[in-house]
């Protein structure tokens, strides 16, 4: 039987691996570009995972975050950790992610699951919490955001898929497609009527 330790890592590498893949493939404009009214793009996503790796497996168990994030600033513009500026190219983005990712691992391998930490951005009936705790409260938040960028990715340019290898889609052609989405409006159409 598997290690529970092992398991949450796991689960927890597996949606930064379905995160980093919706990037493959892009060029800057796209991989940046913002596909929602609210501006969610593919590496503002990336950045945004990386910086809360950072500070959930660092900051809230002692083991600050080893490079600036002025992004994460009390006096950095809003939602600056949803967007990469300029100067962050999709390269650097993800060596970040990657040595965030880093970081965060070399926390979850010295540290007990009941290894407790405090996360003073949290409610002050909440913020004692434990690894436990923060390695679901990550799987959530890498998964929530993998979810975000598979729908980004698929508006890009129709690349989908649950990771490399595996659509976990029916294998169907455009035609197959077209009139599932043609009867989904209808459905969508007379359940408003």
């Amino acid at each position: 039987m598997s290690d529970e330790k092992d398991v949450l890592k796991r689960y927890l590498q597996a949606g930064r691996d379905a995160l980093l893949w919706k990037l493959d493939g892009l060029g800057e404009r796209d991989a940046r570009w913002p596909m929602t009214p609210t501006g969610t793009n593919l590496l503002g996503l990336v950045k945004h995972v990386g910086s809360m790796e950072y500070d959930y497996f660092g900051l809230v168990f002692g083991r600050p975050k080893p490079e600036p994030m002025p992004w994460l600033d009390d006096d950095a513009e809003d939602n600056a950790d949803m967007w990469a500026t300029a100067e962050q190219s999709r390269e650097w983005v993800v060596d970040f992610y990657r040595r965030a990712c880093a970081h965060a691992d070399a926390t979850i391998d010295e540290l007990e699951l009941d290894a407790p930490g405090t996360v003073p951005w949290w409610a002050p009936e909440r913020r004692q919490v434990t690894l436990h705790t923060v390695m679901v409260h990550m799987i959530v938040e890498t998964s929530r955001h993998a979810g975000h960028a598979d729908i980004v990715r698929e508006t890009i340019d129709g690349r989908i898929g649950m990771r490399n290898g595996n659509t976990n889609l029916p294998d169907h052609d455009a035609r197959w497609w077209a009139d599932y989405i043609e009867k989904l409006k209808r459905t969508a159409e007379a359940a408003g009527s």
